[in-house]
């Protein structure tokens, strides 16, 4: 026998053969290119004439032939919706490339700019499993590399899960201090006060967040060195490469975000040891062993879709720890952080971190991506250029069919639209299912 939800979802569409238009319905949820979890809204808009009132046209949520307007989720964790996260992805990947490489109004010239791939790691809170240049373990253990274990501390009873989690929730603070220290540095080697180097040369930047399999983010970062007006100037000729590198090296030794002072020891928190400086010197796939520029965008990019579930957490907030982890297939080790998160969270001098509320993000509060605002264009920007591009195929679409869309320049929108629920029926979900492939994000290479 057929579940009862499938028998009503075919119900339905033998109700929408029979009097309605399956293929109204059809091209609805086709529209949300792949969503799989699009926000529900009910409600109405009307487009009216600005200078005699007149209602050219409305839309009103019974009309649709969903009954409701469907929204893309826009959600960049895969895991929620592989849909919206690739496009999100390949929006990333355009605004790492034109920081490196030119393109989406930034000239090729940037290309020429002394820039570095730049990996921060977290310190460490005991030992762990691991595969030492591929090789033995600690442990004795030969680990392949899928091996669960791996990222586990040796002895959980003395990993010190609570600065785990502290490092986590102020690695966003310390980022910023490593960036002072980073001016202040190049302004040192140029022998420059900080104030005059701002008048020669500016720091850009595109960075991204990895959880490391023990559960501590690290981040991955593109720094480059621009004139003052930004991607558009020329640096001066003494801001080289090595003096980047041997800058960035300095800072990242220095710098230091302080931390809460817990029954009766002071926290402060800096990087890891290893620190991974790379330079990038070529523009494309050129075949040579040069980090190349659309290797670091693509290498960046893979990590903006993913979240502290890579870590065998959560990826959603967790309202109660002991049900909501219950049968969840959260690792041992990741179920000690957000226990950590969630009994830190508790304490008074600890409530600015709001550790319960990222408890299933193990600690970390701060954004996945974020870039310094002269580095390149901004992801609203490349996605307002994929909104014009699409509203314009409608429109040529609607006057191809004899329906003309009205004039935005004249018409004034008048909209109420409320929330009402996420998800697609079972239903919807069998018509996504027959859309032959997911829209490329603006401007994304064929390959």
């Amino acid at each position: 026998m057929r579940p009862a939800a499938e028998t009503a979802a075919i119900r339905q569409l033998a109700a929408l053969t029979r009097h309605g238009d399956l293929s109204a319905y059809a091209h609805q949820i086709q529209r949300l290119g792949g969503c799989e979890r699009p926000v529900r809204m009910e409600g109405h808009r009307l487009d009216v004439h600005a200078a005699t009132g007149e209602i050219v046209r409305e839309i009103a949520d019974r009309d649709l032939p969903a009954g409701q307007l469907l929204i893309r989720c826009n959600n960049r964790r895969a895991t929620r919706c592989a849909s919206c996260a690739e496009i999100y992805r390949k929006d990333t990947f355009h605004l790492v490339t034109a920081g490196l490489s030119g393109g989406k109004g930034i000239g090729p010239a940037v290309a020429q700019h002394p820039r570095v791939f730049v990996t921060f790691t977290a310190p460490s809170f005991g030992p762990v499993h691991n595969r030492p240049g591929g090789g033995r373990c600690r442990c004795g253990r030969l680990h392949p590399g899928d091996d669960p274990a791996l990222g586990t501390p040796l002895d959980p009873d003395r990993y010190d899960y609570r600065a785990a989690v502290l490092w986590n929730a102020h690695a966003g603070v310390l980022w910023g201090r490593f960036t002072t220290y980073l001016r202040q540095h190049l302004a040192s080697r140029a022998g420059l006060s900080r104030s005059a180097l701002r008048h020669c040369l500016k720091v850009s930047y595109a960075k991204v967040a990895e959880y490391q399999r023990r559960g501590a983010v690290h981040f991955h970062a593109v720094i480059r060195l621009d004139g003052p007006e930004g991607a558009e100037d020329a640096p001066p000729a003494w801001a080289t490469t090595e003096l980047l590198t041997d800058a960035i090296r300095s800072a990242a030794c220095l710098a230091e975000a302080p931390g809460p002072v817990l029954d009766g020891h002071g926290y402060a928190f800096r990087f890891g040891d290893q620190l991974d400086i790379r330079p990038i010197r070529s523009a494309d796939f050129a075949g040579t062993s040069e980090l190349s520029s659309r290797a670091v965008a693509a290498y960046i990019a893979k990590y903006a879709t993913k979240g502290a579930e890579t870590a065998g957490t959560l990826d959603r907030p967790i309202r109660n720890p002991i049900t909501d982890l219950i049968g969840s297939g959260v690792t041992d080790h990741a179920r000690r952080m957000i226990l950590t998160c969630w009994h830190l969270g508790a304490l008074p001098e600890l409530e600015d971190l709001r550790l319960r509320k990222w408890a299933h993000m193990l600690g970390f509060r701060g954004h996945f991506s974020t870039k310094s605002r002269a580095y390149s264009v901004t992801l609203g920007a490349l996605r307002q250029e994929r909104a014009d591009h699409n509203e314009a195929l409608t429109r040529a679409r609607a006057a191809e069919a004899g329906h003309p869309l009205p004039d935005p320049e004249t018409v004034l929108v008048l909209s109420h639209w409320r929330f009402a629920g996420t998800g697609l029926t079972t239903a919807e979900t069998w018509l996504a299912a027959s859309r032959p492939s997911t829209p490329k994000a603006e401007g994304e290479p064929t390959r």
